[in-house]
């Protein structure tokens, strides 16, 4: 029987085709993974550059890519005959010689572009230095040597990059910078989805290939396989190389924390180590979270991670002021009073809560009764906001023992003035970064990486910065539009809002955000009878969106006003500059940005 595994742009290709098209193409696959009569046949490619490359007549003129190796097929793409042709032609597909992966070559582009960097060849190559046996060590394929000596410039290797395997042009791109051998490395074994590979890799070894490249290819056995692949989100079926390592690594000796800039996919890497230890792990998982709308929905997307009903109740989703209220409320016997008369703080009631469960489960600092904590493991997610009485009781509520807490947080991101170290609350952590923004465009990224300004404290000792934070793709660069009047600045809200649903953005991926309520309202109305999202910037935390509008970042408004005393004056503009930071970084492909009057000191960039 076949081996078949999907690319991730698949779904999205056959998403676009035609009613008809779309069904045929399914049915064509169901039967290649049943082996029946009728099932598509492989058909060599004639002028290819790589022999194991075939096509797959899937429907009446589309044939899908594949590039095979036995019985394994690998699904590329799904194209009209006459591009499936071309594409299977001009591509060549490889593995990583040092991390094992899989790597794609737009090969017939490489051919046309190696005379004109002859042409252009000076008198010392920009790798000159660099010698053919440290190359290779860092996975540089031996046939493209020849090729990349060719290289002179800078711009030479960010011009090949939409030609190469991100694992190929990342190390040249590290070396060209001026970066050491170890940086390039180090920027290498970031593609690296697993630790699995210890020995000499197998360069025809395809699915060994392909089964450490989660984010490039997903096996499917059977059609119950085959359908979730095609209907879930990517984020569910391809986590990213460190997203996946991190997430499905088999045992952590202690606490863990994972920091990430905007888009680097903490809240992914934490539901699919949730899933993980739901899976592999000996006891209840607690999932929890900052506020009960993204507990709300973390839940939602872990009922789509999880399809297993049994795994799925081994995990439960809270925030951690709701887990404060149901451990009072289970040893009190009602709900305690949080308004009015006797009522306790939030504070107050987390406080209790860690009383409480202390004197039912005690103080164990080894995993010898593990029995006695409501849960083995707590997955932690938007870390920087959660206090540190809620830490004791998280701390409380799990055994010390291996993948007992895993978190994921951001300093820069915090909207509460939450500002603690977690050793300082006796949580050492072992610490891991997450440096690839997956969402946010590299000039949307410049914007607010600007605009956030300094590093920020917070889960660490000392200071977080953003060195490092990059991205992965290029966009539209964010716009700052100055207005004479309030009613002017809300007359060009609803003509960019109209504007955008014109460009057939759907009305779901569409949010618009202020700082207070008053101006929600006044967008909301001048909005009417357009189907968007409108809120303030603190309730666009952990979601994200196509396109963001924020609207009245003027002076006076963003930051509102500081106190006089110079400490505490201090901390509330970084919060208010955290807070701004956040809405500003839910956009995946556009932000515009609006004032009337003076524009907000943060904006002067």
């Amino acid at each position: 029987m076949p081996r078949l595994a999907i690319s991730p742009e698949f779904p999205g290709e056959l998403g676009a085709l035609a009613q008809p098209v779309r069904r045929d193409v399914v049915v064509a696959l169901r039967r290649f993974l049943l082996n029946v009569s009728g099932a598509p046949h492989p058909e060599k490619v004639r002028g290819g550059r790589d022999p194991r490359v075939a096509t797959l007549r899937l429907a009446d003129g589309h044939r899908g890519v594949v590039v095979r190796q036995r019985e394994v097929f690998w699904l590329r793409t799904v194209l009209p005959d006459p591009d499936a042709w071309a594409y299977a032609q001009r591509h060549r597909f490889g593995v990583n010689p040092v991390i094992g992966v899989v790597e794609e070559w737009d090969a017939e582009s490489l051919e046309r572009v190696e005379p004109a960097l002859r042409r252009s060849v000076r008198s010392q190559g920009l790798f000159e230095a660099i010698c053919d046996g440290d190359l290779i060590a860092l996975g540089i394929d031996v046939r493209a040597l020849p090729l990349f000596r060719l290289i002179t410039t800078e711009a030479d290797v960010a011009a090949l990059e939409p030609l190469l395997p991100p694992t190929q042009h990342v190390p040249l791109a590290v070396l060209a910078r001026g970066g050491t051998l170890a940086e390039a490395w180090r920027e290498l074994d970031g593609w690296r989805a697993s630790d699995e590979v210890t020995g000499p890799v197998n360069p025809d070894d395809l699915y060994a290939a392909l089964r450490r490249s989660p984010d490039r290819a997903a096996f499917v056995a059977d059609k119950v396989a085959l359908d979730r692949v095609l209907e879930a989100p990517g984020w569910c079926t391809f986590p990213h190389p460190p997203q996946h390592r991190l997430a499905r690594a088999a045992r952590y000796e202690r606490p863990v924390l994972v920091l990430g800039g905007a888009g680097t996919g903490k809240t992914i890497t934490a539901l699919h180590r949730a899933a993980h230890l739901a899976e592999r792990g000996s006891g209840p998982v607690l999932l929890v979270t900052f506020s009960q709308g993204l507990a709300e929905d973390l839940s939602a997307r872990l009922d789509l991670l999880i399809q297993d009903d049994v795994l799925r109740k081994r995990v439960e989703v809270v925030n951690a002021e709701r887990l404060a209220m149901r451990i009072v409320t289970d040893a009190e016997g009602r709900r305690p009073t949080l308004v009015g008369p006797g009522a306790r703080s939030l504070a107050e009631l987390t406080d209790d809560a860690l009383r409480l469960l202390s004197l039912t489960t005690g103080d164990l600092l080894d995993d010898v009764e593990p029995g006695r904590k409501p849960y083995r493991h707590i997955v932690v997610d938007e870390a920087q906001d959660i206090s540190p009485a809620q830490w004791r009781l998280l701390r409380a509520a799990v055994p010390h023992a291996h993948d007992d807490l895993f978190i994921v947080g951001d300093p820069h991101q915090r909207i509460t003035d939450t500002r603690v170290a977690l050793g300082a609350l006796g949580i050492p952590t072992s610490q891991h970064t997450l440096k690839r923004s997956y969402r946010l465009s590299q000039e949307l990224l410049s914007f607010v990486v600007r605009l956030r300004g300094g590093p920020a404290a917070g889960l660490v000792k000392g200071m977080t910065d953003m060195y490092g934070f990059h991205s992965t793709h290029n966009g539209e660069r964010p716009t700052v539009r100055e207005y004479d009047t309030p009613e002017a600045e809300l007359a060009g809200l609803r003509s960019t809002i109209e504007s955008w649903l014109a460009d057939d953005v759907p009305a779901g991926e569409i949010a618009v955000a202020a700082r207070n309520q008053r101006l929600v309202r006044a967008a909301r109305a001048a909005l009417s009878g357009l189907d968007v999202r409108t809120s303030t910037f603190q309730q666009l935390k952990g979601l994200e969106f196509e396109r963001v509008a924020l609207v009245g970042v003027a002076e006076g408004v963003v930051p509102e006003p500081p106190p006089e005393d110079p400490h505490a004056r201090a901390r509330a503009l970084q919060r208010e500059r955290s807070i701004l930071f956040v809405a500003c970084t839910r956009a995946r492909a556009m932000l515009y940005i609006s004032h009337s009057g003076r524009g907000s000191p943060f904006l002067s960039l």
